[in-house]
């Protein structure tokens, strides 16, 4: 049923496919250096303005123990709103649109090392595999909010 369609963001960070729900995402913007913050975690690379608004920017690599990215004019930040705040997720680059059926969402294996616990889901798109971010989970807002506040 086409009721039951969700729409998502797919981009790249490293080699692997990810996605987010289209309806948190505010803005795709080119990269933007950061102002870093004091004593923010490693995945946390600083804040920019945007149109008067202090967005946090938080580097996916790093936050997936990845590294560092080496950031350069062709990634991305993807701008999402989570709940009142806003947030910007420094990736490779955007893929596509997708739509799938909520039925085609699998769930995440279990694993002994517990990072599956903000991936939402796992989906199938034309032969490959996206890994669907659950935002709330990805990022502690509470942190965030912390370190804005602080800047």
């Amino acid at each position: 049923m086409a009721g039951d369609d969700r729409q998502f963001i797919t981009f790249t960070v490293a080699a692997e496919e990810y996605g987010v729900d289209i309806m948190s995402i505010r803005e795709i913007k080119g990269w933007t250096p950061t102002t870093s913050l004091p004593e923010a975690p490693e995945h946390m690379r600083g804040v920019i303005d945007l149109r008067g608004t202090i967005v946090p920017i938080v580097d996916l690599r790093a936050r997936f123990h990845h590294g560092l990215t080496e950031a350069t004019s062709t990634h991305v930040i993807i701008v999402v709103a989570i709940g009142a705040m806003m947030v910007g997720l420094l990736a490779d680059a955007v893929v596509d649109i997708v739509s799938v059926t909520a039925t085609a969402i699998q769930p995440v294996p279990e694993t002994e090392c517990g990072g599956a616990a903000f991936l939402a889901g796992l989906v199938t798109v034309e032969g490959r595999m996206v890994v669907l971010l659950d935002l709330d989970k990805l990022l502690d807002t509470d942190i965030l909010a912390a370190s804005v506040l602080a800047a």
